[in-house]
């Protein structure tokens, strides 16, 4: 969890870094939310500079991260699973691939995380998206095969690659946009550094190659000067666990939205040309740091509705969802946890615009679960109370803005449909077999898990808003050998919300 709240940490810090160091055309003249102006494109030079391949750059640093992290791992934390050789090699690939048993957090945050290292080695050197997402593959792979004398994991070659593409071209076009190689001393320093922490890999390229430091004429921007919006949170929550629970908790609470490029771009074809990010950190007793983080990625998309004030358009979209929680009352039992780092479907987006009264705007997305995993009320073994799952997810939302950004008004459901397909046979005792060859996915089982959310935003200055937002979480899960379980969990929050 240390390392989660440090990588959140970070992340945060450059993220606001970006919005104070960027041009500040790209967000001041955003008269309304998402009325914004042309982006600026990339320069053709820094395109062809930045642009060339690095073949054996990019595999020597995907290999010598793996070779630095399994040091790390061996020789400072002594783990176990850390202590390999020729033999433990052959095992695992003499006895292939099983579904293991690390926590949520592991699983489906900081894999995804190692795996955007893996995948910026290639993005860093000059290849595109799906050219980097074959070194995310690749890293993943001589991890599980080689770097562990644990068995090679099904989840993580699938979460690892998959999510780390999400986190990687994220966090990488947000490095992208506090570039400016025309800059020099304290505000050239102040970018570098804060662009090293968003793309690690990115930055060490930069040092390594002399550019973190070398002045040319244009930005070196690859992505140009993108439209950004970002809006932070602070304020109070209270919780409310229904059925079994109902204790009500209090604590502090920050969410962060961040929007990047032109969500109703007429045409793309380029990966992550738009993009959002929605997290939030709390402070509360017995709950986790980071309780939600919802990253949307557009692959590809088509304009599909063209009119004076309305607008429409359908793609691709790639997403990552993770939402955690943990007990807030002495009862051992915890209301929801869920993660998807591998997600893809169909999106459509509509905007109507009345200039001078509101603007409206809604989304609709159904998405395949290549890789998903949800709360077990049984499955308890080693460090996971979780089930494996793949499925599919719904989500719709609409968004209202009066008299130019004076009150705005949202609604936004979320729908996860997830399938256990591979459990234990019935009468396992959990408590007596071996987890380390413990091959399932958890418990038998289909679950649900909707997520509701309503928020209201007034304006008190400029840019500061008086924010109220309340949110509804069910988990239902139908067991093959247990009863069905149904937990809902509300919570309500008093903010003040500062939009850049």
């Amino acid at each position: 969890m240390k390392r989660i709240v440090y990588i959140l940490f970070c992340v945060c810090v450059a993220v606001m870094a970006t919005v104070t160091l960027v041009p500040q055309r790209c967000a001041a003249q955003m008269p309304i939310k998402y009325n914004m102006v042309r982006q600026v494109m990339p320069d053709s030079k820094d395109l062809a500079y930045y642009g060339k391949k690095h073949f054996w750059r990019a595999a020597g640093e995907v290999v010598g991260f793996n070779i630095g992290l399994w040091a790390f791992d061996r020789y400072v934390q002594h783990g176990d699973w850390a202590y390999i050789n020729l033999n433990t090699i052959k095992e695992n690939f003499k006895h292939g691939f099983i579904w293991d048993n690390d926590q949520l957090g592991t699983n489906t945050f900081l894999h995804p995380y190692n795996g955007s290292l893996y995948y910026a080695a290639g993005r860093s050197n000059g290849f595109n998206y799906w050219q980097s997402e074959l070194f995310a593959i690749a890293g993943s792979a001589m991890w599980e095969l080689f770097m562990e004398c644990e068995y090679p994991s099904t989840n993580d070659v699938i979460a690892t690659p998959i999510g780390g593409a999400v986190l990687g071209e994220t966090l990488f076009r947000a490095s992208d946009a506090l570039l400016d190689d025309r800059t020099g001393g304290m505000e050239r320093f102040e970018r570098e550094f804060a662009s090293f922490l968003l793309s690690p890999m990115r930055g060490i390229n930069r040092i390594v190659t002399g550019q973190a430091w070398r002045r040319r004429a244009t930005s070196g921007r690859m992505f140009g000067t993108p439209n950004i919006f970002m809006q932070i949170s602070l304020g109070v929550k209270t919780m409310a666990f229904q059925g079994r629970m109902r204790s009500p908790y209090v604590g502090a609470s920050m969410l962060l939205d961040f929007e990047y490029g032109d969500r109703f771009e007429a045409k793309s074809t380029k990966p992550y040309d738009y993009f959002t990010v929605r997290a939030e950190l709390q402070g509360m007793k017995y709950q986790p740091v980071l309780s939600q983080l919802n990253i949307k990625g557009r692959l590809l998309s088509r304009e599909v509705l063209d009119h004076k004030n309305s607008s429409g358009s359908i793609g691709l979209y790639q997403h990552f969802d993770f939402y955690d929680s943990d007990t807030i009352t002495n009862i051992d039992k915890v209301p929801y946890k869920l993660g998807v780092p591998a997600s893809v479907g169909v999106g459509f987006l509509f905007r109507d615009v009345e200039r001078k009264c509101y603007i409206f705007d809604c989304y609709a997305h159904a998405n395949a679960i290549i890789l998903g995993s949800i709360l077990s009320d049984h499955y308890w073994t080693d460090e996971r109370n979780y089930n494996f799952a793949s499925g599919f997810s719904l989500k719709g939302g609409a968004n209202i803005t009066w008299n130019r950004k004076k009150a705005s008004l949202s609604v936004s459901h979320e729908y996860y449909r997830l399938f256990t397909w591979k459990g234990y046979k019935p009468g396992t005792n959990l408590d007596e077999v071996d987890f380390r060859t413990l091959n399932v996915m958890g418990d038998k089982s289909v679950a649900s898990f909707n997520v509701t959310e309503v928020r209201f935003d007034y304006q008190l200055l400029k840019k500061l808003y008086g924010t109220v937002l309340f949110s509804n979480k069910v988990r239902s899960t139908h067991y093959r050998d247990w009863p069905d379980h149904v937990s809902s969990t509300m919570s309500l929050y008093a903010m003040l919300t500062y939009k850049f």
